[in-house]
């Protein structure tokens, strides 16, 4: 979502990109091989690990993008508890439960919970990131443009310094 703060910038970029799997197009699968591809979030499930293999498979270079994706972000902070903990208070003993409950959702069709969030790094090689929480757009801009025209560059370190 923050790429599309970009505003009329990204008219420039329909120029000269496609979009193949994103959610401006809604294209769930990879319909072709990509030069760039743009991940975000972490891995806290087994659909995230699949997602983000297929993404490194079909990308020339994958970037992560934010901090969730490069750190593990907030989510990651579950990592100092079991998982066990964690689905206890989430499913049996938060202020939302009903009273006696006693299930905690299982089922074939919801992706299996890793017993850690992974940054993506982790999974997969990964070639650039992309820090922000959100990333500013114009870093993102930046980063896609100099990487599609090979061209150096870097982004001052006081411009990823939020006070």
């Amino acid at each position: 979502m923050s790429m599309l703060d970009v505003d009329l910038g990204i008219l420039d970029l329909f120029e000269v990109i496609e979009f193949n799997k994103s959610p401006i197009t809604d294209i769930k699968k990879f319909s072709k091989h990509c030069d760039i591809g743009l991940i975000e979030g972490g891995c806290c499930n087994t659909d995230n690990i699949e997602i983000l293999r297929a993404f490194r498979e079909n990308c020339d270079i994958l970037v992560s993008v934010g901090e969730c994706a490069i750190w593990g972000g907030l989510p990651a902070n579950r990592n100092t508890i079991p998982l066990e903990e964690c689905l206890k208070e989430a499913y049996l003993n938060s202020m939302t439960s009903e009273d006696n409950e006693t299930c905690i959702p299982n089922h074939e069709d919801i992706p299996k919970i890793l017993n850690k969030v992974y940054p993506n790094h982790e999974v997969v090689k990964i070639d650039y990131h992309i820090p922000g929480c959100p990333p500013n757009a114009n870093h993102i801009w930046s980063v896609v443009k100099n990487i599609l025209f090979n061209e150096e560059f870097s982004i001052a370190y006081p411009e990823f310094k939020y006070d």
